[in-house]
């Protein structure tokens, strides 16, 4: 069984620990090694999906919320 965590950090990223599958800005997939990634959340990022920081400059605001995936 695989557990995967995605947490969306209050005011912040979503961060994913464990094995994903996504696609990039460039239209195409990528699955995660299992290592922890940010996950542009708010919208701004200049490097999506990854987040870059640019939540804290426009002032992006949202609640923690944390899920649990088993697979």
């Amino acid at each position: 069984m695989t557990n995967t965590e995605i947490k969306a950090n209050q005011n912040g990223p979503l961060i994913i620990v464990g094995t994903a599958t996504y696609v990039g800005a460039d239209g195409k997939k990528q699955t995660t090694s299992g290592v922890a990634i940010a996950l542009c959340w708010c919208g701004h990022s200049t490097n999506k999906p990854l987040c870059d920081g640019t939540h804290r400059k426009v002032g992006f605001e949202a609640a923690e919320i944390v899920l649990h995936l088993n697979e």
